[in-house]
């Protein structure tokens, strides 16, 4: 089974930008997307043969997660265990033989003022995989918003502390791994230097200036059943590209 997951920083423009090219080429399985930007109806997009899901945001033009799936889920879960459910950022599918979480994770912001809620965020995404996986093995995907290791950005040491690199947010990524999960990129390509979101300022893309923080993150209980994970940074229409996950399922 094919997984994609992308951060499209607001689907009605992707959509302007190739999106529909990019999805046809990719005949991905599950389709994740993160940051559509949109509430229901807002888009014109309804591929053959996809089950469609999206949960917006409360505020207009702003967060929100879709998923595209070719095998009809068991049920559809929003938010958290009832918790973070007004900036549309979790949608859990659930299958016979797993669950499919996707993720939008808040960005802690400059200074770290959101810090807290991230923390918050975190703790309880953390709890609720754990469930989960204790029932059925879990493929969590999404635009994670963390660079874990210095191998995961282009400029580690002026970044140090900053939202995103922050001794805090690696520091639950460390959390979470280390509670039975693994992150298949790295997993599969544990030297591989290779970013998946790139800042619109000072030409960052052109000059591969970049961050790894979209994430395809499994089960332990998977990691056998792992084919191939890739970043597919030959792909644009957003400040992102889509990243995948190759899985036997």
């Amino acid at each position: 089974m094919r997984f994609i997951s992308w951060n499209v920083n607001g689907f009605r423009s992707a959509l302007t930008k190739g999106f529909a090219d990019a999805f046809n080429n990719l005949n991905a399985d599950f389709f994740c997307l993160q940051e559509t930007k949109m509430q229901p109806g807002q888009a014109d997009f309804e591929p053959e043969g996809y089950f469609s899901y999206f949960f917006s945001a409360e505020r207009r033009g702003y967060s929100g997660t879709a998923v595209f799936t070719k095998k009809e889920p068991l049920c559809v879960r929003y938010g958290i265990n009832g918790k973070h459910m007004d900036e549309g950022r979790v949608i859990t599918l659930e299958y016979e033989s797993f669950y499919l979480v996707c993720a939008y994770v808040p960005n802690a912001q400059n200074e770290l003022k959101r810090i807290d809620y991230r923390m918050e965020f975190e703790d309880d995404m953390r709890a609720y995989l754990t469930e989960l996986d204790n029932k059925k093995p879990v493929i969590y995907c999404g635009d994670l918003n963390v660079a874990h290791n210095e191998i995961d950005l282009k400029n580690p040491k002026s970044n140090t502390g900053n939202a995103g690199f922050s001794y805090e947010e690696r520091g639950k990524m460390t959390e979470l791994l280390a509670a039975g999960f693994t992150d298949s990129y790295r997993f599969m390509h544990p030297d591989t230097v290779k970013y998946s979101w790139w800042s619109y300022m000072f030409r960052a893309r052109e000059k591969n200036a970049g961050w790894r923080i979209d994430y395809f993150i499994v089960s332990d209980s998977l990691r056998g059943k792992l084919i191939g994970a890739e970043i597919h940074n030959d792909i644009f229409g957003s400040d992102h590209c889509p990243v995948e996950l190759e899985i036997k399922l």
